[in-house]
């Protein structure tokens, strides 16, 4: 008997011996039948109605459906019925409003029992971000949550509203309304997909272009494929070549590469005859289009691989490494660590190396210093590259506020001198 959700056992023993049958508590009520009537209690077994009713809906947003006399109407969670018991069925609350059917006609009802619409309507959505959508004789319009039309009962189908503006259709066509219920996109695409960032992408005869939230087409119907703006830029596909918009509809580029990739930090990659190379803000070419692949910019450097092997550009395409590194990571505080073979180095920003390959393992700089180990052993770097911690740690952790965590097996005499058990790994 668990499942009915009784607050203890006294109560629950008390219930079971007075009613008939009693439903599952939810959302802390449950229905209870005695004589063939229906009633609500509470968790403490009080009852919230009088035991009249024919039927009952569980409690849902504060409300519950109650039938009398082949009626229904509603009861908040006080047991008061805040309507007549006088519509043929209702449904339940959703948003703040409840939809209720007289003669196979339609209407809405608010949280205070107040019909805010007449009962009129074939069919009609639930509220969702201010609106609803509302039908008479297969057409389609939007009521706010005032029960106001605002828009004529004329479309075939309408959509929510989503960022201020919806969607509706009207002869295979479609547009868009704003919530005073004004056509603020002619009704004259095939489809128009939802605004992001201001934009929304639209379709004529397999065409693609996009408009702004004031319903300008700020490009052409032309395009085979748009993409949403990323960092102010589009991609767009023509003839199964690629390029780029800026937010004024502009194209940046050409349409004349096989891939691209989003801009990234005021930097896009592109790809032509497999190949791929940058270009800037501006659609101009920053690097030769030569690279087998490529990272984005990072702190101002990009990685890029030619034949197998990594190097470094900067923000002007210049590689300021050669491309000989089997492996990179990316720029952090000032330097990327770079690997040959097994072996880790570091690079600064301008490319040059720091150490001469001897580490097996590096950590990126923090506070001016990089934690690198030889053979299992630890110590630290700076920023030259001079080891200025011999690395003899087991373990070390970065510097913060001068002092950092290390651990270190050997021994120690009576002096404070330190031997560690390997004096092996000084040696490099």
């Amino acid at each position: 008997m668990t499942e009915k959700g009784f607050v203890n056992e006294d109560v629950q023993r008390m219930c079971e011996k007075k009613y008939d049958v009693i439903y599952d508590f939810e959302n802390g009520f449950a229905g209870v039948i005695l004589n063939g009537k229906c009633g609500f209690i509470n968790e403490s077994g009080n009852e919230i109605t009088d035991i009249k009713y024919d039927d009952v809906y569980d409690f849902a947003n504060g409300f519950a459906g109650v039938q009398l006399n082949k009626k229904w109407g509603f009861i908040d969670t006080n047991g008061k019925e805040i309507t007549p018991i006088k519509y043929d069925a209702v449904y339940d609350f959703v948003n703040g409003f409840a939809n209720v059917i007289i003669n196979g006609k339609l209407g809405c009802i608010n949280e205070s029992g107040k019909e805010i619409t007449d009962i009129k309507y074939s069919n009609a959505d639930d509220f969702y971000n201010g609106f609803a959508g509302v039908c008479i004789n297969d057409k389609w319009g939007f009521i706010d949550e005032s029960g106001k039309e605002i828009t004529d009962i004329k479309y075939d189908i309408v959509y929510d509203f989503s960022n201020g503006f919806a969607k509706v259709e009207l002869n295979n066509k479609c547009g868009l309304i704003d919530t005073s219920g004004n056509e603020v996109i002619t009704i004259k695409y095939d489809n128009i997909f939802n605004f992001i960032d201001g934009f929304a992408e639209v379709c004529i005869d397999g065409k693609y272009g996009f408009i702004n939230t004031n319903g300008k087409e700020i490009t052409p119907i032309k395009y085979d494929a748009v993409y949403y703006f990323v960092n102010g830029f589009a991609q767009v596909k023509l003839n199964d070549k690629f390029g780029f918009i800026d937010e004024s509809g502009k194209e940046i580029t050409d349409i004349k590469y096989d891939d691209i990739e989003d801009f990234v930090n005021g930097f896009a990659g592109v790809k032509l005859n497999g190949k791929w190379g940058f270009i800037d803000e501006s659609g101009n070419e920053i690097t030769d289009i030569k690279y087998n692949s490529f990272n984005d910019f990072v702190n101002g450097f990009a990685a890029v691989k030619l034949n197998k092997k990594w190097g470094f550009i900067d923000t002007n395409g210049k590689e300021i490494t050669p491309i000989k590194y089997d492996f990179v990571y990316d720029f952090v505080n000032g330097f990327a660590i770079v690997n040959i073979g097994c072996k880790s180095d570091f690079i600064n920003s301008s490319g040059k190396e720091l150490t001469g390959f001897k580490y097996d393992e590096v950590y990126d700089f923090e506070n001016g210093f990089a934690r690198v180990c030889i053979a299992g052993k630890w110590g630290f770097i700076d920023e030259c590259g001079n080891e200025i911690i011999p690395t003899i740690f087991d373990s070390a952790g970065n510097f913060e506020n001068g002092i950092a965590k290390v651990t270190y097996q050997g021994t120690i005499d009576i002096k404070g001198n330190f031997t560690p058990l390997n004096t092996s790994v000084n040696k490099s």
